[in-house]
């Protein structure tokens, strides 16, 4: 009876260690679980923070750029308007003088020769064309006068504007000036070929006069 029972009692013992085993087997598990599902919490943690600060430093450059990209607009479409400085520039007047000098002048002129009779019709035709190419090249500095004058047409601050102005006040001088050049010098000969011909006309008669 007494193996019996010491047979039983240790048998209960052996059970009783197994069972005391498994459940510390099963603590440890449970405590490492823990401890895996806390470093996965805090690297979820460190990834949702470094999101946050990459998203904000994004918002930040994109209003940045948004901000800079209204400061360019707003400049840039600043170019395209004209100011009173522009509009107002003395020289603007004086092109449009230059240009109505050509036209009244290159037509009274073109009168004068070919009612002159020292010119033939090739050499008015030639004339005529100089005259036409010059009002033509004229015109062109309108054109260019009135888009540097027009808004929304050119984009150009106030001095670019003035610059351009002078570029083409100055076009326009030469061109007057090369007009009135020609034309004294087409006079000149126009009178000099009348003055040969009334001489040719007076030695004629001289000669028609003679017994």
């Amino acid at each position: 009876m007494k193996r019996t029972f010491l047979s039983v009692l240790l048998l209960s013992l052996l059970a009783s260690t197994a069972s005391v085993r498994a459940q510390t087997a099963e603590v440890t598990q449970l405590v490492l679980n823990i401890e895996k599902l806390d470093q996965l919490r805090k690297i979820l943690q460190e990834l949702k923070d470094g999101y946050e600060i990459l998203f904000k430093g994004y918002s930040t450059i994109r209003d940045l750029s948004k901000g800079n990209f209204k400061l360019h607009e707003a400049f840039l479409d600043g170019l395209l308007e004209v100011s009173p400085a522009v509009k107002n520039y003395s020289r603007v007047q004086g092109i449009i003088r230059c240009q109505l000098a050509i036209i009244s002048e290159y037509k009274a002129a073109y009168e004068r020769l070919s009612s002159s009779g020292s010119f033939s019709q090739s050499e008015l035709d030639y004339i005529s064309g100089i005259y036409h190419r010059l009002a033509a090249e004229s015109l062109k500095n309108l054109d260019a006068l009135t888009m540097v004058l027009t808004a929304r047409k050119l984009r150009a601050s106030d001095d670019e504007r003035l610059g351009l102005i002078d570029g083409i006040y100055q076009d326009m001088s030469d061109q007057l000036s090369f007009l009135r050049h020609f034309n004294s010098n087409a006079g000149l000969l126009a009178s000099q070929r009348g003055a040969e011909k009334a001489d040719a006309q007076t030695t004629k008669k001289l000669y028609d006069l003679q017994p």
